[in-house]
């Protein structure tokens, strides 16, 4: 999404656009015709048609002759057309799939009453109108469907370009750029002195893809940018949504709200600031020790900044309308992202981590946010072992990564679900430190006494019988007995 459009930019864009020797792929010129269904189709196929070649946005003009390009103005006005009794944007809104942020501008042009309607280049999925997708070929709009070689082509630039290389703000000014920014967060986090000059600042954001260079002279705001160090995620319309929410209920469910937040500052330059939010959020458990009372987090730290961290790095960022969330209930805490994940939830622990966002985890891994090897979840799983807590758990709740940490539960209070849980995520721990489970190891997880060593045979005879583990050796003897994941 653009900087601010001043008349005299929309009016600059107009000339240019009057200089192209015909209609191009991403540009179409119209006098008079508003027709709601013409108008949604033609988004549609400038849409993907802009991604196709590359550019960031598509735009229809209004007011300017197809063949003359010459301005004569229109009769169009966006802002009062209406269809049925639905406001023209909303009605268009509502039928695209994925949603993009087409903006409308009415401007005076050489006297004349002139329409632009911007439209964002398709990301992650062509875009649709009613169901269809649609695509430019020459001059003419037609359905993608029919033109298998460039449905193919198109999602080949999907599959190529990263959304971190996409723009967030294009040809702004370099000082409104460092106004958008935190600039100086980005310079403390790598360790390097705040440049004294604004072109070298400039540069340096350049060097590391979060601002790029555009054919008109400004400047542009990469996704990656906006996303990890914008002062506010409001200005970049597009992210608006991928702003964190922590949302605190009253008791165990969603009904009562009792407190929420969206944390609007970019991912890096915010990081510090949410989790240390998020812990003045949490219970906390009074601890006596040595005639000293203290106050000790319900839930590990550690954990708590993997989970987050990976939410943001792996969530889905083509899913429109939804971002990373943090839900804090009576007696568990969910981290929530958009999108499915990549390696399946069973084999969080011992799989290499997979990224759609290569260039953000490798970010964030720089600065120390989040792991350079692995995805965190070892770690994870070892602090809840470490406080004692029922074992996470992973989820996949209607096109999202949910992770799951619970507050502390007797073992007696737990039951079969957890207990066998908690038994695979010890064995995946112990696989990855290539020391496979056994039921001493068991027992020290779950702080069991050896007298009652009868206790802890139960949980892995439960958790055989329910395919999460498996033991070492067939035909071992119960004594020395050692056990693996089931996939192990």
């Amino acid at each position: 999404m653009s900087g601010e459009r001043t008349p005299e930019y929309l009016r600059g864009l107009i000339t240019e656009f009057r200089k192209q020797p015909s209609e191009t792929g991403w540009l179409e010129f119209k006098v008079n015709n508003s027709s709601p269904e013409d108008i949604g189709q033609y988004i549609s196929a400038l849409s993907n048609t802009a991604a196709l070649q590359g550019k960031a946005n598509a735009y229809v003009v209004w007011g300017v002759k197809d063949v003359t390009h010459e301005a004569v103005g229109t009769s169009f006005s966006p802002s009062r057309e209406k269809k049925g009794n639905e406001e023209l944007e909303n009605w268009l809104l509502r039928l695209l799939s994925p949603r993009i942020l087409f903006r409308f501008h009415e401007v005076l042009y050489e006297g004349n009453p002139v329409v632009l309607l911007e439209i964002p280049r398709a990301s992650g999925s062509p875009v649709q109108f009613r169901g269809v997708e649609f695509i430019r070929v020459g001059s003419y709009r037609q359905k993608l469907k029919d033109y298998p070689d460039i449905e193919r082509d198109l999602w080949r630039v999907f599959d190529a370009t990263p959304f971190e290389d996409m723009i967030a703000l294009e040809n702004a000014e370099g000082a409104y750029v460092l106004d958008m920014l935190d600039y100086p967060s980005y310079f403390d986090l790598i360790g390097q002195p705040l440049p004294s000059d604004r072109d070298k600042i400039l540069a340096a954001l350049m060097e590391d893809r979060l601002t790029a260079r555009n054919q008109a002279g400004g400047w542009d705001v990469t996704n990656i940018g906006a996303i990890l160090f914008a002062k506010s995620l409001d200005t970049f319309k597009a992210l608006a949504r991928k702003a964190v929410r922590v949302i605190v209920y009253e008791g165990k469910g969603r009904l009562t709200t009792t407190r929420e937040q969206v944390g609007r500052k970019g991912y890096a330059s915010g990081f510090g600031g949410l989790i240390d939010y998020i812990d003045a959020l949490l219970p906390r458990n009074e601890m006596i020790g040595k005639a000293l009372r203290k106050d000790v987090p319900v839930y590990p730290q550690l954990a708590i900044r993997e989970l987050v961290a990976n939410a943001l790095i792996h969530q889905d960022f083509s899913v429109t309308g939804s971002g990373p969330m943090i839900e804090i209930f009576s007696e568990r805490m969910e981290i929530t992202n958009p999108g499915l994940p990549l390696v399946k939830t069973e084999r969080f622990l011992d799989t290499p981590p997979r990224s759609r966002n290569e260039a953000l985890a490798s970010f964030m891994r720089r600065i120390g946010i989040c792991e350079e090897r692995g995805s965190g979840v070892d770690k994870v799983v070892f602090q809840t072992e470490l406080f004692g807590l029922p074992a996470p758990s992973f989820e996949t709740p209607e096109g999202s990564t949910r992770a799951v940490l619970y507050s502390h539960k007797a073992l007696n209070d737990m039951d079969r679900m957890d207990r066998g849980r908690a038994c695979y995520m010890h064995s995946c721990l112990r696989f990855v430190e290539r020391n496979p489970m056994t039921n001493s190891s068991l027992r020290g997880r779950f702080g069991i006494e050896e007298r009652n060593s009868a206790i802890v045979s139960r949980i892995i005879r439960d958790a055989i019988q329910d395919g999460l583990i498996k033991p070492y050796d067939p035909d071992q003897g119960k004594k020395y007995a050692k056990y693996l994941p089931f996939w192990a």
